[in-house]
């Protein structure tokens, strides 16, 4: 007869045996995604938290001018600032100068991300791009931007060319920067993998080089959108007849301080929206990449 040994006693301190649906596999809860319900009120009290800063602005801006802390010449009330731009927006002399100005920010940014994009391939994958541009890059780079303005001016006039080349300049710089680092840094095992799999060499770069360059070239694009305003706040006020910039120029020479917040403030949501436009492009195209910035 076979005896069969008893299983020993099981005590409240044992763990409980597999299948139960209790089996853990090792992962830190840290790095668990979250669910969806749980992002949504993390954004939308990221969002409440990142208003809380503008909204004491205003408080005390409305605080210093009421009671006359500030000359209103210096820095009018928050209500005439107001009322300077619905008067703008009534003549229609807002909705003008804003295209003018989109129209340079976005061609002067499309050159230079095209023109950033392209120089950094070409550095990042050549050896011989490395030697030959890499370095007049980074001496150009070190160069004020503005103090390229009466040069620019001598070669192309004072026309729109000047402008968008301006905001181009600009752009450049952060784009190639990010995209080239994001180059070198790709891994060194996925390019073996892809040429171990035999991938010719357009292959390797669409389907390894590409998709590892993206986040740099994203980072970059979002410093370069702020940058192109940046720019175009001074390009603008070179002998231009439209735009926020000329706007704000006017009003200078007539001391209407409140049109000039106004153009300010202008620049600073156009800056915010594309700075929030280009957030959302690179989470979904960075779906894929798992970090916490879903939690």
């Amino acid at each position: 007869m076979t005896v069969v040994p008893s299983s020993p006693p099981t005590t409240e301190h044992d763990e409980p045996p597999p299948g139960d649906g209790s089996l853990r596999l090792g992962v830190d809860d840290r790095f668990a995604v979250p669910p969806r319900a749980t992002r949504r009120r993390r954004r939308l009290t990221d969002l409440a938290g990142r208003a809380v800063g503008p909204v004491l602005v205003l408080v005390l801006w409305a605080v210093a001018t009421s009671l006359a802390w500030v000359s209103p010449i210096l820095l009018p009330s928050p209500a005439s600032v107001w009322d300077a731009g619905v008067d703008l927006v009534a003549s229609g002399q807002l909705q003008e100068n804003l295209l003018v100005s989109l129209a340079r920010a976005g061609t002067g940014l499309a050159i230079g991300v095209a023109v950033g994009g392209l120089l950094a391939l070409f550095t990042g994958l050549s050896r011989v791009g490395e030697v030959l541009v890499d370095s007049n890059v980074q001496m150009l780079r070190a160069m004020p931007i503005l103090a390229l303005q009466p040069l620019v001016i001598v070669w192309f006039g004072i026309g729109e060319p000047t402008k968008i080349l301006l905001v181009a300049l600009a752009v450049t710089f952060p784009v190639y920067i990010n995209t080239h680092a994001a180059i070198r840094s790709v891994d060194a095992r996925l390019v073996e993998l892809a040429t171990t799999v035999g991938l010719s060499r357009w292959e390797l770069v669409r389907r390894v080089v590409l998709p590892g360059a993206l986040p740099g070239f994203l980072t970059g694009l979002r410093f370069a959108t702020a940058i192109s305003w940046l720019v175009l706040v001074v390009a603008e006020q070179i002998n231009a007849t439209a735009g926020i910039g000329y706007l704000m120029t006017q009003a200078r020479t007539v001391a209407r301080t409140d049109v000039i917040i106004v153009g300010l403030v202008v620049y600073a949501l156009l800056g915010l929206i594309s700075d929030t436009v280009v957030r959302l492009i690179e989470r979904r195209s960075l779906a894929w990449a798992s970090t916490l910035q879903a939690r």
